[in-house]
């Protein structure tokens, strides 16, 4: 699991509303100004969920164009007792009364719950429109978890002060995510490749704590990527097995791959992991592309 760059992305009161407090990743984009970017396009084709794409497939089907519709999306990750759900949440100038009336041209009736009227779209999604402004969308079994909290059976984003603290740190960017502990030590597993199997990442990896990461397509490509962790001794230890991961992916990577990899500066400041990008749209897209940015970027 969002996607450039004319607002901060923060979250609206209605998308933290139906984020389930025990959330692994989220991710946010500011979609229409991905929309007017190549390293957005290239980022979007790559890295962002395969969500994205069968929701707007869906909306296309029922008359909504994502291009000029839609704003900003969120995608969130969460817990439940049966493992993993995803919903994302659409931001734009939808007119509930205008979507719905496309929906009941095209004979597609609702499902009732609650007082929320989800309509089944293609790919196996359904939607429903939280406001004017917000609309939700999942499979349905995530998206009645999410209506849970909104309605007050659970609780929600609002009550993890863990990350929505790491959100006030990165939500000027018009893209960003952020991630849990779990869901840090399983980026940096992917990021590290061989070098995750080394004893050392062993030692540390029980001590990697949340990350986050934000990007601006402004001038060029800014990528700057935090990962917090308990100690100055694993952010030092965690420095020198990506470094060596990165030399690893140099040794087989294509001549372009690796210009793109040289952009990378590796450091750590404290407790924490920093890893910075910043190049030209042609670098960037050739990094995107490279199994190492998938890893971390996800």
């Amino acid at each position: 699991m969002s996607p450039i760059f004319a607002f901060a992305s923060s979250l609206a009161s209605a998308t933290r509303a139906v984020i389930p407090e025990d959330v692994q990743q989220i991710i946010n984009v500011d979609y229409r100004s991905m929309e007017d970017s190549e390293s957005g396009q290239a980022l979007k084709a790559r890295v962002l969920p395969e969500q994205l794409k069968k929701f707007e497939t869906a909306l296309k089907g029922v008359g909504i164009n994502p291009d000029k519709d839609v704003d900003q999306l969120t995608f969130a990750s969460f817990r439940v007792k049966s493992g993993l759900q995803v919903i994302g949440i659409a931001q734009g100038d939808f007119a509930s009364n205008k979507v719905v009336a496309k929906l009941k041209t095209k004979k597609i009736k609702p499902a009732t719950y609650r007082d929320s009227a989800m309509y089944p779209l293609d790919g196996g999604l359904s939607m429903t429109l939280l406001d004017n402004y917000n609309m939700l969308f999942g499979d349905s079994a995530a998206m009645k978890s999410a209506l849970d909290v909104r309605d007050g059976v659970g609780s929600s984003l609002n009550s993890n002060s863990q990350i929505t603290d790491m959100i006030s740190s990165v939500d000027s960017d018009a893209i960003w995510s952020v991630l849990d502990e779990k869901g840090t030590q399983e980026m940096m597993k992917s990021a590290l490749g061989e070098a995750s199997q080394l004893a050392d990442y062993n030692t540390i990896k029980n001590r990697i704590k949340t990350s986050a990461y934000k990007m601006d397509f402004g001038n060029g490509v800014k990528f700057n990527l935090n990962v917090n962790t308990s100690d100055a001794f694993t952010a030092a230890s965690l420095k020198t097995l990506l470094q060596a991961g990165i030399l690893y992916k140099k040794m087989n990577a294509s001549p372009t791959e690796k210009v793109a990899l040289e952009n990378l500066v590796v450091d750590s400041d404290s407790g924490a992991l920093k890893l910075k990008f910043e190049t030209d749209d042609r670098k960037f897209i050739s990094l995107v592309n490279s199994d190492i940015f998938t890893a971390i970027s996800k």
